[in-house]
């Protein structure tokens, strides 16, 4: 992963702000324009929209690491599990994830590229998994288990466009996943 500049971060965010604005209909010319500069020089950054959304791809994962939830001595291990499933930073919120089952079909690579940062970003999550079984604050499960049903569902939400058919977004869609994965169905008596 290349080292990014200031000036492929403004270019990246501004990309950013077009899809939450457009989806996967902006163009590079949206982007240029966002920034006031030329079309031209943007493509002398990236060589064409697809680049651009390896690159954003790259970023937006990048950022998703850094998240501090891991560290928070205020939240038990349940919190942070549930945390860390569905991790996203603020700028990532409300930009219309949903619509990213476009990418499957309009630019497969940068599909493939997501798919891969999801089957590998792990370590964090069974690392706190593992450490609420030890402590008893959770059941003994499968991991294989758990991590091959979040990668099932979040790569479902990615190649269908059942989230805009069902009016969810992407971000309650996940909060939606990790409740149940969680909590389970069972409704609370008391």
């Amino acid at each position: 992963m290349e080292k990014i500049t200031e000036i492929r971060e403004k270019i990246l965010n501004a990309a950013i702000a077009e899809f939450a604005e457009k989806g996967l209909k902006f163009t590079m010319n949206d982007v240029a324009g966002r920034l006031t500069m030329s079309k031209k020089t943007l493509y002398t950054i990236y060589e064409s929209k697809e680049a651009m959304l390896l690159a954003l791809a790259d970023y937006c994962f990048r950022d998703i690491k850094r998240s501090e939830i891991v560290k928070d001595p205020s939240l038990s291990i349940i919190e942070k599990i549930e945390k860390i499933m569905v991790v996203l930073p603020e700028k990532y919120q409300n930009i219309g994830l949903s619509n990213l089952y476009q990418l499957k079909e309009k630019y497969p690579h940068v599909y493939r590229s997501v798919e891969q940062y999801l089957d590998t970003d792990w370590d964090a999550t069974i690392s706190l998994i593992e450490q609420g079984i030890d402590r008893g604050e959770v059941r003994p499960v499968s991991i294989p288990i758990i991590k091959s049903m979040l990668e099932g569902t979040i790569s479902h939400f990615f190649a269908s466009n059942v989230l805009i058919e069902s009016g969810i977004s992407y971000e309650e869609a996940l909060q939606e996943m990790i409740q149940v994965l969680i909590h389970g169905m069972k409704e609370e008596r008391q």
